[in-house]
């Protein structure tokens, strides 16, 4: 680690971290992960968790996270459900939605005062599901060539499962798209958006904010249009193959989040 980016660490007050590849692994938490959580609660340091799934709420993956070993309250977790439903609030406020997703977007968007429709709304919006069904996606190519605009919660084309990758939100996205000719705006990771109304939720600012994760294209390039110092874990699918495929690099790269406790001897 060089020396500007021991300086820069030094100077950071409040961390973003992912959460899948970063504090958990196939719902196992990473070693050292439920110790920095700690460290940061125990030091009155300010932290979100962050992730693009939208599936669940963030009192379904506090509870998931507590499976594991993790504390974390569901105040501390900031979703790309919930980043949407931010900037819904923003863009038209008591607006309305037609929803492929399930609670964590659909609780999000009625929390902010959306209501869910199938007649005329002013959004179709696209979250991580495991019930797509051709009705709902046909619903959704209509409406917009009728003129609503096309949301989605993240780009992510695939996930994980146990049997292995299935498709995911961006994959949705692709397949509208080629049906409407319209592309989505996509509020979560990598959009710095999703960093930006993070940051309003801890009241942070981005010279003083670390964020740690796992995935070059997403966390790290996002967090570096932030203007935040990123920290790029090997813990999840990035390797240092992975790595040189970008032209821009982490600020940091770490074996694990392990790395950033104190008795490390490398954080403060």
């Amino acid at each position: 680690m060089n020396e500007i980016a021991t300086n820069r660490r030094n100077e950071i007050e409040c961390w973003l971290t992912d959460m899948d590849g970063v504090l958990v692994h196939e719902q196992r938490a990473i070693p050292g992960a439920a110790e920095l959580i700690n460290h940061w609660r125990e030091n009155e340091i300010p932290y979100l968790v962050l992730t693009n799934n939208s599936i669940f709420t963030a009192r379904d993956l506090s509870a998931r996270l507590a499976a594991s070993g993790i504390d974390v309250p569901e105040d501390r977790i900031w979703t790309s459900a919930l980043a949407t439903a931010a900037f819904l609030k923003q863009q038209k406020p008591g607006g309305s939605a037609f929803v492929i997703g399930e609670a964590g977007t659909l609780t999000a968007l009625h929390d902010a005062g959306y209501v869910m429709t199938e007649s005329n709304p002013d959004f179709v919006v696209v979250g991580e599901t495991r019930n797509y069904s051709f009705e709902a996606i046909t619903k959704a190519i209509r409406l917009i060539d009728k003129g609503a605009r096309f949301i989605s919660t993240n780009p992510d084309a695939t996930g994980p499962s146990a049997e292995g990758a299935v498709p995911a939100t961006g994959a949705i996205n692709a397949l509208i798209t080629k049906a409407t000719g319209k592309t989505p705006y996509i509020v979560g990771k990598p959009n710095p958006m999703m960093f930006r109304s993070a940051l309003n939720q801890i009241g942070a600012h981005s010279n003083n904010t670390g964020m740690i994760g796992d995935r070059m294209d997403t966390d790290v390039v996002a967090g570096m249009e932030a203007g935040l110092h990123t920290v790029l874990v090997m813990t999840g699918i990035s390797d240092q193959r992975e790595i040189e495929r970008f032209p821009f690099r982490p600020d940091e790269v770490l074996s694990s989040v392990a790395d950033l406790l104190p008795s490390s001897g490398r954080a403060e």
